[in-house]
């Protein structure tokens, strides 16, 4: 097993290019999707307790909007965008099975805490995810708010249930509030999408900085501009139908989605040219 980098190492992610973006097919999805499934069941409980944990914070989130279901609108749509960070573990899961290493519950917490130790300040460091992860947040918060506000202000009426969001903006035909709400989502939800389909799982594989995982994510969506937004249709379709089902679909739309994701960045990225990511397991 190779050695940790010292914290002295002056290979950081800066003398390194970009990595390589390949070319994917659109059956390339269904294969993505079949090897999330594989890893899925072989991460076991580890991988749906993600999807449980998922499904318990959409649940808190309508208890607590109670009548405000503008709030409830924004912040589910808001999860969209804050997805590869949630699934940062799964994709652990998927790279420790990929390298035939032990899938359990150290992993997970390690994945989640380890960043802590790394307490030297070198570029492409583990600290990269936690800032990426602090944007994409940002990012969703600011779109729970906007969207929120846009429906308060303009909706003919109050918005209290599902089935007032469903009759006074989607069904509406005295104005176009719902178009006006979906473009501005989708202005926000493509350049996130561009930045992240492959930036997490990257971060997490190996030693690369914010910006070089960003533009090689916009490097792979540029590249493979009709398979990537299949890819993302597949990832709202699958959401839609986990939250339709009263949130239990989550338990299984979450991991599923999350694994398929890696290897949908190992298939779109040749990250050989930068140095594997060992982050420290003690303190220094």
């Amino acid at each position: 097993m190779p050695q940790p980098l010292p914290p002295t190492d002056t290979l950081n992610a800066q003398n390194h290019p970009l990595p390589e973006v390949r070319e994917v097919a659109l059956a390339d999805l269904l294969r993505w999707l079949q090897r999330g499934w594989a890893d899925t069941v072989r991460g076991g409980w580890l991988s749906f307790a993600h999807g449980l944990a998922v499904a318990l914070v959409g649940a808190a989130l309508f208890y607590l909007a109670g009548d405000r279901f503008w709030l409830l609108v924004g912040a589910f749509s808001g999860f969209l965008v804050v997805a590869p960070v949630l699934a940062t573990s799964l994709y652990a899961i998927s790279r420790a099975i990929e390298q035939r290493e032990p899938v359990n519950t150290a992993l997970v917490v390690k994945t989640w805490t380890r960043w802590q130790y790394s307490r030297y300040a070198v570029r492409g460091g583990y600290w990269s995810l936690v800032r990426f992860g602090v944007l994409l947040g940002l990012a969703g918060t600011g779109w729970v708010l906007t969207s929120a506000s846009l429906i308060t202000l303009l909706a003919p009426v109050p918005i209290n249930t599902p089935a007032d969001f469903l009759r006074h903006i989607v069904l509406a035909k005295d104005h176009h509030l719902f178009e006006g709400w979906l473009a501005m989502g989708g202005l926000l939800a493509a350049p996130v999408f561009a930045s992240s389909v492959v930036s997490m799982p990257l971060l997490l594989d190996r030693r690369a900085s914010v910006m070089q995982a960003v533009l090689t994510s916009w490097q792979a969506v540029l590249r493979n501009p009709a398979v990537l937004a299949a890819w993302a249709a597949v990832i709202m379709v699958f959401t839609l139908i986990g939250m339709a089902t009263a949130l239990l679909g989550l338990i299984v739309v979450v991991p599923w989605l999350g694994h398929a994701s890696w290897h949908a960045y190992k298939d779109l990225v040749d990250a050989s040219a930068l140095p594997e990511r060992f982050p420290p397991e003690e303190a220094r």
